[in-house]
């Protein structure tokens, strides 16, 4: 297997550019990432398409990484319960090593083979729920491990890479590969591979969660009511929706808690 991402760079004396030429050289490397992902998204349609209806039944989705990989799953997953108002355990980040893993590199945490199913096990994975392996070099032995032994257990696998035709897809039963090639700087996939990685995380949890019923039209009506900037929208959302005054739409917030109970009540209410 060839992995492009370990490939040399196509720059060469990086320490002798100007800062210009290094920024505007790592800008050009970064405009071929949405194209990447968009020749993947048949691939994506389908792990979508299978996680929705996992998680229709009950499923939950996990995310199983290393490094960069697995603080991505991390931040995606921690994301969707303030974004959509879904509990804490319906998205879940795991990272090899570790929570200490996310601030700092645990050695050779990510060639134990045997560990994501345990830390799987953690959470008492069943059959209804989906596991997603997200590995750069597609080779992760953690992530390879992990998927290995949720297909054994009858468990819906899908994987986010950026080679084509590695190990970590070749387990997955859905993956999605974005050919994202060389690295500005060679190898530091946290670069162009991360960023396809990020942008596709992005892709798959809002199209499950907005098939889930957690989006209105384009609005978030479930999101957590934690800030002032949060409250302030939420007013907004529920004005937009309803037709009500600043002052009604803060009190109906208030007193229900969050924008979709708020416009459901004043409908039901006024009849609407």
């Amino acid at each position: 297997m060839k992995i492009t991402t370990e490939k040399d760079s196509y720059y060469h004396n990086l320490e002798k550019m100007s800062v210009t030429e290094m920024l505007h050289s790592i800008n050009q490397e970064d405009k071929t990432v949405p194209d990447a992902v968009e020749r993947a998204i048949p691939q994506l349609e389908k792990l979508v398409s299978i996680t929705a209806q996992r998680m229709k039944l009950g499923g939950r989705l996990f995310y199983i990484g290393a490094g960069t990989s697995g603080r991505l799953g991390i931040v995606d997953a921690s994301e969707c319960p303030p974004t959509y108002g879904v509990p804490f355990d319906w998205v879940i980040g795991i990272i090899a090593g570790g929570d200490s893993a996310i601030r700092k590199a645990v050695e050779f945490a990510e060639d134990d083979t045997e560990q994501a199913w345990k830390d799987l096990q953690q959470y008492n994975i069943n059959d209804k729920d989906v596991v997603v392996g997200i590995a750069a070099s597609g080779t992760t032995p953690y992530v390879i491990g992990g998927l290995r032994m949720a297909n054994q257990n009858n468990i819906v696998t899908g994987c986010i890479v950026c080679n084509v035709g590695g190990p970590v897809a070749k387990e997955a039963q859905y993956p999605v590969e974005v050919m994202t090639g060389p690295e500005f700087v060679t190898g530091s996939t946290r670069m162009k591979a991360g960023t396809a990685q990020k942008l596709i995380l992005n892709m798959l949890s809002t199209s499950v969660m907005v098939q889930l019923g957690r989006v209105k039209g384009n609005k978030m009506v479930d999101m957590q009511l934690s800030n002032h900037k949060l409250i302030d929208r939420g007013t907004r959302m529920i004005m937009d929706e309803t037709g009500a005054d600043v002052q009604t739409a803060a009190e109906l917030l208030e007193k229900y808690g969050s924008v979709r109970k708020a416009v459901d009540q004043y409908m039901h209410i006024n009849k609407v």
